[in-house]
């Protein structure tokens, strides 16, 4: 694994209007680096990201089947116990699931460590899956990268099969937060590939969604709503008054209910109660529990449920040395072995496996200035270059 400094491609102001992304003249697109890129091997991709992903995508279906006959699994994430039922149902009947994305600490040297399973609500999913391909392919034709650069990019071909996989009847609508700008361009895409999946959809915000006299969600024109993407998460929803309708309303959920097991950081606890000693995985407990002493001096502390690096604190040597502030933590937390994101001059890179219907489909980088990857991250490519 190495980071390799290259020249901005001199079309990037007009690729980013095609793809209807800001530019500005002294920074390009926000949140987009291309300034760098990462190199792998092929083997890397297949060996050290590919494969773990697999096999713990398979750890945690295992998980998911023993909950269904061990509840404490819901107690200890947290999971309001109204849910529960619901949540298992979801798992016992095999709801389809669209996407989600695996989040690792690598260095090229040894097994890639997760961090942790965004399963229900990830984002900068168009840049993986999309705008990064395109500069694979600018770049190559100006010469910036060698002709033989590939890239782990088949994430957009497996989401369109993904969708006509789905057996979904009528309409699909997609919903989330509209004022939330990466919350909205993912949920544009993932729009864009339902229709070219042959899918009628309607894009609403989750605020317009109403309930009707029989407990069922209509969307703005008084339609019934039958299947529902929403980049919103489980918690939020279970937490809210719209949540007690989710029984009635007969709704057929992306991403499924069993996903509030994936999504929440308590799995990490639980993966490492059950698969103890994997290669991938790190040490994790949770807080409250006797075995948190054992990472006593250094650790990283995360709430079961956060976004985008917040309330995180890494402590070493028994000292804070980095803390995000937010307004999660009230549900309780993990301690994680702390395991550092490899450095590479002032840069610190996380790197993302997405999934497809359980199937590893492509990778991204997301590079901060700090140990904890957070909103300000920026997205750099990569390419595979054996």
């Amino acid at each position: 694994m190495h980071r390799i400094p290259i020249t901005r491609r001199p079309g990037l102001e007009e690729a980013a209007r095609a793809h209807g992304y800001e530019f500005h003249t002294d920074v390009g697109v926000p949140y987009w680096d291309e300034t760098a890129y990462y190199r792998f091997s092929l083997r890397q991709i297949e060996g050290d990201f590919e494969r773990p992903a697999e096999e713990i995508d398979a750890m945690c279906f295992e998980l998911l089947d023993r909950s269904l006959a061990d509840e404490t699994v819901y107690r200890r994430l947290r999971i309001p116990e109204a849910y529960w039922d619901y949540v298992a149902d979801s798992w016992r009947n095999q709801e389809k699931d669209l996407y989600g994305r695996l989040d690792f600490s690598y260095d090229g040297t040894g097994p890639a460590k997760l961090l942790e399973y965004n399963a229900d609500t990830p984002t900068t999913l168009y840049e993986a899956a999309v705008f990064q391909w395109v500069w694979l392919e600018d770049a190559k034709a100006r010469g910036l990268i060698p002709q033989s650069s590939d890239q782990a990019a088949e994430i957009h071909e497996h989401l369109v099969e993904a969708f006509q996989n789905m057996g979904i009847e009528g309409l699909l609508h997609l919903a989330c937060q509209r004022d939330m700008e990466d919350d909205r361009e993912t949920v544009t895409y993932l729009d864009e590939c339902a229709q070219e999946a042959g899918l009628e959809t309607d894009c609403l915000a989750m605020r317009d969604i109403g309930i009707d006299a029989a407990g069922r969600f209509t969307d703005l024109g008084d339609r019934v709503i039958t299947t529902l993407f929403k980049l919103y998460p489980w918690e939020w929803i279970m937490a809210e008054e719209f949540g007690r309708y989710l029984v009635t309303s007969g709704v057929h959920f992306l991403e499924p209910p069993w996903k509030a097991v994936l999504s929440n950081k308590g799995l990490l606890a639980l993966l490492w109660e059950n698969f103890e000693g994997h290669p991938n995985l790190l040490p994790a407990f949770f807080e409250v529990e006797a075995k948190a002493a054992d990472l006593l001096e250094s650790y990283v502390r995360k709430p079961l449920l956060s976004r985008q690096g917040a309330n995180i604190e890494i402590v070493r040597s028994g000292k804070t040395v980095s803390r995000n502030d937010g307004s999660y933590g009230a549900e309780g937390h993990i301690v994680q072995a702390f395991h550092p994101l490899p450095e590479f001059g002032g840069k610190f890179p996380v790197v993302g496996c997405w999934m497809v219907s359980g199937q590893p489909v492509g990778i991204s980088i997301r590079e901060s200035q700090t140990l904890i990857t957070d909103g300000e991250a920026n997205f750099v490519p990569h390419v595979i270059l054996d």
